[in-house]
């Protein structure tokens, strides 16, 4: 039976003006209407390869005055929810390109979820990596079941061997983009959101450079109740969708590059799929400061017991900031998206958590080099009641 409402008439007037666009060559274009039907086939297909992740009550309501329910989607195989695109996208592949096998050139999320569902498909998969890669990156990758190949000093010079490999032998290239299928995959998010949270008021997701998460869950959720408010959070520092949506286009802003803290988060901007369906889809864009984002991650692993990067714990920012005072009251989705941070940066942010949130005093004085000063030092802190 096919399901036609409103929202499906905002799909299809949101992607009918997207420009064909030639700069992608690793894929046919795939920017076709996308249908609530095409999401559900989705989370049918992918039921058995994907974790339905819980969405529980957070311990952290109470301190935010709402009702807060976290979506754990760091709690994926790999870490990150862009396995659901992933896994729909390589099984909607020809057979014969299945046979032949993909290429990937990165060390993103993504890659990571191509490494391992590829190999779990029995589809041969090759991965090409700089050579700054972290050691337990490239590890990480290989345990997956991936070919991985050290390549270059930039990602650009590993992008380009990766599609010189591509063309010379029948390998599809692989790289994170907004196609019909992609965006079905990660909307089954919104599926699952809906389903297990009643009477949802709003929902919270990372944006940013790669806003398909964004894009597709609230093509799903806007379709069941287009009384959801979907809000989407991004970095001040990387502020990609807030730029495009007010050019109207996506911005090609080489500064965007990838940074080592945020991720996948200031990644350079997705296609106008996204774009169009964040502009008609989505309620509001906030961004927020890195020290919220920090907090944020400190709450989760004090609340949660949720070790998280900047990608998950980004959602969860824009509370902790106070950013969207009209949730007060109200019950609200948070998904957390992404727990890939390697544990000598995870060190470095739990330092500086704590002393943003005051938990920790860091300071610096000179003292004479006279008997007893040491001593009054240490009368001082113990007036002060400091551990």
């Amino acid at each position: 039976m096919k399901i036609v409402s409103r929202n499906e008439e905002l799909l299809g007037d949101a992607l009918s003006r997207i420009p064909q666009s030639s700069s992608r060559t690793s894929l046919p274009s795939c920017n076709k209407l996308i249908r609530f039907e095409d999401i559900s086939a989705a989370a049918f297909k992918i039921q058995c390869g994907v974790q339905k992740t819980p969405c529980m009550y957070s311990r952290l309501s109470k301190q935010y005055g709402m009702d807060i329910y976290l979506k754990k989607e760091f709690l994926q195989y790999t870490g990150s929810v862009k396995e659901r695109g992933v896994l729909y996208l390589l099984t909607s592949l020809p057979q014969d390109q299945q046979r032949k096998g993909v290429i990937v050139a990165s060390d993103s999320n993504f890659s990571m979820a191509v490494a391992y569902h590829a190999s779990e498909l029995r589809i041969p998969v090759f991965v090409i990596m700089s050579t700054s890669t972290s050691p337990a990156r490239v590890k990480m990758c290989r345990e997956y079941g991936a070919m991985v190949i050290s390549y270059g000093a930039t990602a650009k010079d590993s992008q380009m061997h990766a599609r010189r490999l591509a063309q010379e032998n029948g390998y599809l290239y692989l790289e994170e983009e907004d196609s019909a299928v992609y965006l079905s995959g990660l909307g089954t998010v919104g599926l699952e959101v809906y389903e297990q949270v009643p009477k949802l008021d709003a929902v919270i997701f990372p944006a940013g450079g790669h806003s398909g998460l964004l894009a597709g869950s609230a093509a799903a959720l806007k379709h069941l109740n287009p009384h959801i408010s979907v809000i989407g959070v991004e970095s001040e520092s990387f502020p990609v969708l807030q730029q495009s949506l007010k050019a109207g286009h996506p911005i090609e802003d080489q500064a965007c590059s990838n940074h080592h803290f945020y991720g996948d988060v200031s990644g350079l901007c997705f296609g106008s799929n996204s774009l169009q369906l964040t502009g008609k889809l989505v309620d509001k864009v906030v961004a927020v400061r890195e020290e919220d984002i920090l907090v944020s991650m400190l709450r989760l692993l004090e609340y949660e017991r949720a070790t998280v990067d900047a990608e998950g714990a980004i959602g969860l920012a824009a509370l902790v900031a106070g950013k969207l005072p009209e949730l007060k009251g109200k019950r609200v989705a948070v998904v957390i998206c992404s727990g890939n941070l390697e544990l000598h940066l995870l060190q470095q942010c739990v330092a500086r958590a704590l002393t943003l949130d005051n938990r920790v005093c860091r300071f610096s004085l000179l003292l004479s080099d006279c008997p007893g000063d040491i001593s009054k030092l240490l009368e001082i802190l113990a007036r002060e009641e400091a551990r």
